[in-house]
């Protein structure tokens, strides 16, 4: 019981260079940010949400994600528009801050997604 207290406590920091992708996923939805820690400030953000309303899938990335599931696929989407978007920042590497959850799922697909879409981490 206290080594998980212990992994609880644990906490990514991201600074100005190098700012930290965060995750938080729900059962239904799945959200990342790109926040400055030492400033307390959200650099940029996407969810499955927005990119439903935008519909900015393109033809290159469909044939990739054709045999995802549709939670997982989303996952991947959201990795990849949110390193597009960074990138239109200027932000290339990041702290990846998984918060409790397992690299496992979709969680790993929006990791897979933002290092194809351009991040470093």
């Amino acid at each position: 019981m206290k080594k998980e207290n212990k992994k609880r406590k644990r906490r990514v920091i991201g600074t100005q260079k190098r700012p930290r992708l965060c995750v938080f996923r729900s059962k239904k939805h799945i959200f990342a940010q790109i926040i400055d820690d030492e400033k307390n400030t959200t650099l940029v953000s996407e969810s499955d949400i927005k990119i439903k309303k935008e519909n900015k899938i393109k033809k290159e990335i469909e044939e990739k994600i054709k045999n995802m599931t549709k939670k997982v696929r989303e996952a991947f989407l959201v990795g990849f528009f949110l390193a597009q978007k960074a990138k239109e920042k200027n932000i290339k590497k990041v702290v990846f801050d998984r918060r409790n959850y397992k690299y496992h799922g979709r969680v790993k697909f929006l990791a897979k997604g933002a290092r194809k879409g351009g991040l470093i981490f």
